[in-house]
């Protein structure tokens, strides 16, 4: 993931000084802002498709679809070179193929359903299968239809494609269509959840187009608080592509992530405000995720995971998900804040937080004059942790309902009071 946050951050030459008083992002100057946008454009994105696709000119095609998705970019003379690199996919490398079809899945929804198709019944990769069906999944609009994919997968399942993947696309099949059931997530706040460790809880909506609120619990079982008022900022938890989590580059995915520690980061889009290290299941030593030094075996299992959840909570699949994610190869998603330009997306719902490539992200602001930063929802996290205890404990993400609208304070109280915080 890091490498992509990279290659664009390096685009124009960023300049990060992280300075006693107020860090600066010298990129966020209206003319840096210009000129990164135009090379995109110009460079990254028209000059690279003007070149044949071909097994060795595919890297820079595959840098011209993220730009796309980045900054949200349609014209009819890219949505034509598009189409000749989908109808060229079954020829392309595994990697050319996933990137192509993150790029469906972010701006051409429903646009390419019958090469999809195709792909999806020939690939033998578990990845490429799984993305396919989750872009064709998004227009099911019958029960027949949904049965056909599921069927497909079941019968891939048995035959060549075992494996998280897939599993985890047979059961987003299975949900399609379900009404969505508010867990009763109560359990979750309550002062004996965890003992001992600093908690970061991210309310999320299933669509993550709309903004989630995060919260700190300290180590004593108390949430932090602002005067009188629980501490809360809004957090984001969509990615550029919006994919289901357990897929490498997809939204956050739910479940639980060990807390270990700050870090300032040297990606420029990420930017120089402190950031909170997180690691999922599978990621490192299992002793490590669950605390546990006595704990020899170097993977862990489902078993050991779901004894780190509330009794009433250990079949709530969607917070098993961090564990499939991380099965699946899932790495390398952490707490931060950015320095994206916010107005690429001033038509979204989440609007001025930007999506990332997958992490838990928060607002920032930076000045358009000096680089300055005005406001950030991410420093006011960091210290929210550092009152709760420091960055050691766990991460909880999980969708709360599906409610067209950003998580207010408002729709936690309730369950802040069913557990006991005052």
């Amino acid at each position: 993931m890091k490498w992509l946050w990279l290659l664009f951050s390096l685009i124009v030459s960023s300049t990060l000084k992280a300075q006693s008083t107020l860090p600066v992002y010298k990129d966020a100057l209206t003319s840096q802002r210009a000129k990164l946008y135009n090379s995109l454009l110009n460079n990254t994105i028209r000059k690279n498709l003007f070149v044949q696709l071909t097994d060795s000119t595919e890297d820079i095609w595959e840098d011209a679809f993220y730009a796309l998705e980045l900054i949200q970019h349609k014209t009819p003379w890219i949505d034509q070179k598009i189409s000749v690199a989908v109808k060229d996919i079954q020829n392309r490398s595994i990697h050319f193929q996933r990137s192509l079809l993150e790029l469906l899945y972010s701006n051409y929804t429903g646009m390419f359903l019958r090469q999809v198709q195709s792909l999806l019944v020939t690939t033998n990769d578990p990845k490429i299968f799984t993305m396919s069906g989750e872009y064709l999944l998004r227009e099911i609009a019958t029960t027949s239809e949904k049965d056909l994919l599921f069927s497909i997968a079941k019968k891939r399942e048995r035959e060549n494609l075992s494996g998280p993947h897939v599993e985890q696309f047979i059961q987003n099949i299975k949900n399609t269509g379900k009404e969505f059931i508010t867990p009763r997530f109560h359990s979750l706040l309550k002062k004996d959840f965890l003992p001992g460790n600093v908690l970061m809880i991210s309310f999320q909506r299933k669509n993550r187009d709309y903004p989630g609120l995060v919260m700190v619990r300290d180590t004593s079982g108390n949430f932090i608080k602002d005067s009188s008022v629980f501490f809360s900022v809004p957090q984001l938890a969509r990615s550029i592509n919006n994919l289901p989590g357990y897929l490498t580059n997809g939204n956050t995915p739910e479940g639980l992530f060990r807390m270990d520690g700050f870090d300032v980061s040297r990606i420029g889009m990420i930017g120089p405000t402190t950031n909170v290290q997180l690691t999922m299941p599978f990621e490192f030593h299992a002793k490590h995720f669950y605390k546990d030094s006595s704990i020899t075996d170097t993977i862990g299992n489902i078993s050991m995971y779901k004894k780190l959840l509330p009794e009433d909570l250990k079949d709530h699949y969607p917070l098993l998900q961090s564990f499939y994610a991380g099965m699946a190869g899932r790495t390398e998603i952490i707490a931060h804040g950015t320095t994206v330009d916010p107005s690429y997306y001033e038509k979204r719902p989440y609007f001025p937080l930007t999506p990332t490539m997958g992490c838990l992200c928060t607002k920032e602001i930076w000045s358009k004059d000096n680089g300055e930063r005005l406001q950030s929802d991410q420093q006011l996290l960091i210290n929210a942790i550092n009152e709760a205890g420091g960055a050691d404990g766990y991460v909880i993400v999980i969708n709360i309902d599906d409610k067209p609208a950003p998580v207010t304070l408002n729709d936690i109280i309730p369950f802040l009071k069913l557990a006991g915080q005052k």
